[in-house]
């Protein structure tokens, strides 16, 4: 049961479900959220824990949460209510019944003002290969397109495989940001204040932007997903784990991907969002500060901030009227030597992209080895 699913709901009301489950050892949790589609009745917040994790299970909710229709975030009855007519009335709870396998979770639940509902919801397929037509070009040709393309325009992300696009926070498995929020920050921030010169505020937007990066560039597991303005630096980094030997000996059938993400195009038609706790999908482009983080610049990073685990399907979803937002580009694996050779003719390598001890142990195994 754990991970993220999405779709729709039905009964007395109607409208898009999140459900985002965490398995917490002997036991699951996590929080739906219901976007209702009627804007005259509130969208709601509901946190939950399973008593085991039988595939049939009964619950009863937490504190049922109303989202504040102006911020998007769950707030108390008594702030929102204002916004609604004196006839709607917000529930404490609901009972909720249910069943799971691999590929679905149904669900079925009355509130206390005997308000009804059910779902039956897909696991997203984030863990299957993507779905993208490449485009497929050897080294030379890629060099001539994106010389093509309009500067800082783009985004750029490069991968070994052709996976879809996802998150390392989702990839673990994991689903519930509240969580992650509540427990994982504050315990990270008490152990790395001891090894930063700078004690991150993380009550502060750009410090807490700043802090996230920092530890999603040193290998913890985040929401957010790294990109590139430099077509080079990802071609750097979906060549940069093959291995020598396996690139000498793979067939011209095998292929590294490179994302080309139109940012412009995707922010001038979807709001940003800049939290990550908001009821409903998003996905949202931000740059942060580089506090104590000497990767940034020369990566030339930016980065997506998510709570859907499906990036690529959310995305596509979106292109509309002839509207593109993503592509991807296929390199041959078998180029690994000269492309990488050329990209240290630019000054792209582990020593420049990553300062410090193992970057340059980095990129002397690369010379070496």
């Amino acid at each position: 049961m754990k991970g993220q699913w999405i779709g729709d709901y039905t009964g007395y009301n109607k409208g898009l479900i999140m459900l985002n489950v965490d398995d917490r050892g002997s036991y699951f949790q996590g929080v739906a959220y219901l976007n209702e589609s009627n804007n005259q009745l509130p969208s709601v917040a509901a946190s939950f824990s399973t008593k085991n994790k039988d595939r049939t299970f009964e619950f009863r909710t937490n504190e049922l949460l109303p989202i504040h229709p102006h911020t998007g975030v769950a707030a108390t009855w008594n702030t929102v209510k204002q916004f609604y007519s004196d006839q709607v009335q917000l529930s404490e709870y609901a009972d909720v019944r249910g069943k799971w396998n691999d590929d679905f979770v149904e669900l079925s639940w009355i509130t206390q003002l005997g308000i009804q509902g059910t779902c039956k919801l897909s696991r997203t397929q984030a863990d299957q290969p993507s779905n993208l037509k490449p485009l497929e070009m050897d080294w030379n040709s890629y060099k001539g397109h994106v010389t093509t393309l309009e500067g800082r325009r783009y985004l750029f992300r490069g991968q070994r495989e052709p996976w879809r696009l996802r998150t390392s926070f989702h990839r673990t498995g994991r689903a519930d940001l509240n969580r992650f929020l509540s427990e994982d920050i504050p315990t990270l921030h008490r152990h790395l204040s001891a090894r930063t010169k700078h004690i991150f505020k993380l009550e502060i937007p750009d410090e807490n932007g700043a802090f996230f990066n920092l530890v999603q560039h040193h290998g913890y597991p985040t929401p957010l997903l790294d990109w590139t303005y430099s077509p080079y630096v990802a071609a750097f980094f979906a060549y940069r784990e093959v291995p020598r030997v396996t690139a000498q000996s793979v067939t011209d059938s095998q292929k590294v991907r490179i994302f080309v993400f139109d940012q412009v195009k995707w922010k001038s038609t979807l709001n940003q969002v800049r939290q990550l706790i908001i009821p409903g999908p998003h996905v949202s482009i931000g740059e942060f500060i580089a506090i104590e983080n000497e990767r940034m610049i020369p990566q030339q990073a930016a980065s997506t901030i998510t709570n859907i685990d499906d990036i690529e399907t959310y995305i596509t979803s979106k292109e509309l009227d002839g509207k593109r937002f993503l592509e991807a580009i296929d390199l041959p694996v078998s180029s690994r030597k000269t492309v990488m050779q050329e990209l240290s003719y630019m000054g792209i390598t582990a020593g420049s992209l990553f300062p410090g001890l193992d970057g340059a142990c980095e990129e002397l195994r690369e010379r070496n080895f």
